[in-house]
């Protein structure tokens, strides 16, 4: 109690920055879940890949410790191929895994048993990258793509600055860059859902399929976009988890994917908002347990809290449909 007490704002903050990527990877569930009805457990890859992409660009562009107008260049070449791999990832698991059963009026178990499969053959792709494949042998590319199975670190250095002071923490640039660049994607995001002609055609198609259809909104199109949509989401999370935990891997989605679906259900599956808000609770909340009962309870923490909400509130806290915003 007294670590949580005397590092409150510390907790809070940290949590919150945390929170904002868990916020930004839901977002591609509840996006999916909205339109599809569907549990994209691919979604985790979608971000795993993501963050190797960011980690490649900067690397090939000799990135090392930096400030000023050459920091912001670096994060922008971070969060462009990140964005980029992302939903280019995104879009081609919806062409492969998903499109081929929805042409054939699959059930939703074979869709989310494709999902399970997209997942691990995503993580395993990049867990084999250099390995013989075929006549092309990877190997040699061994240094610079980093070994399959271990951590590959973030090349971009980051000197940690205090900005300014809330109560008994400083607050640094590292956490400023995460929760701004995080509070600008999500606005973007909600206003073009609510505003905006192609997210009005999410939310109708959301609502009612069939009712969209005969008003001339293409479905697989609108699919198409919320998959985009969700991989970029999930590439802007990549760079912003590189930034605050500085390393990844080819699991790395896993837990994080776990915690980013947690927290779609937290706030109500299938509402943007409350995506938003189940990220940014879950975070604090997770840091908030680590004081009180150890580190090693983190993880349980965060499921115990979406247990006790969805025993009193089943449809998470906002619980409003994305076919239901208004906009």
């Amino acid at each position: 109690m007294d670590l949580l007490i005397n590092h409150f704002w510390e907790l809070t903050i940290t949590g919150l920055a945390i929170g904002a990527v868990y916020a930004l990877v839901a977002l591609g569930y509840t996006m999916v879940y909205g339109v599809l009805r569907l549990i994209n457990f691919a979604h985790s890859e979608v971000f795993m890949w993501g963050s190797f992409a960011a980690v490649w660009a900067l690397m090939a562009v000799g990135a090392g410790k930096a400030s000023g107008l050459g920091l912001a260049g670096y994060l922008l070449v971070g969060f462009v191929a990140a964005m980029t791999v992302s939903a280019l990832i995104a879009m081609l698991l919806e062409r492969v895994a998903y499109r081929p059963l929805r042409k054939r009026n699959s059930p939703p178990l074979i869709a989310l048993i494709s999902a399970i499969g997209a997942s691990f053959a995503l993580s395993e792709l990049m867990g084999l990258r250099d390995k013989p494949l075929g006549w092309f042998n990877l190997e040699h590319l061994r240094d610079y793509l980093g070994r399959p199975r271990e951590n590959l670190p973030l090349p971009l250095q980051i000197e940690t600055k205090a900005i300014f002071p809330v109560f008994n923490y400083d607050v640094t640039n590292i956490d400023l860059i995460v929760l701004l660049s995080a509070i600008v994607m999500m606005v973007i995001l909600d206003q073009f859902i609510r505003r905006s002609r192609l997210g009005r055609g999410i939310r109708a198609v959301a609502m009612d399929p069939e009712a969209a259809a005969l008003m001339g909104i293409n479905r697989d199109r609108v699919i198409r976009l919320t998959f985009l949509i969700g991989g970029i989401m999930a590439g802007a999370a990549a760079m912003m988890y590189l930034l605050k935990i500085g390393v990844t891997r080819y699991n790395a989605g896993f837990i994080l994917g776990v915690k980013a679906f947690t927290a779609a259900v937290l706030g109500g599956i299938g509402n943007i908002r409350g995506a938003l808000l189940g990220g940014f609770v879950l975070g604090v909340a997770e840091n908030y347990g680590s004081a009180l009962f150890g580190s090693q309870w983190k993880d349980v923490v965060a499921f115990l809290l979406l247990v006790v909400i969805l025993l009193f509130r089943p449809t998470g806290l906002l619980g409003e449909s994305l076919g239901k915003a208004r906009a």
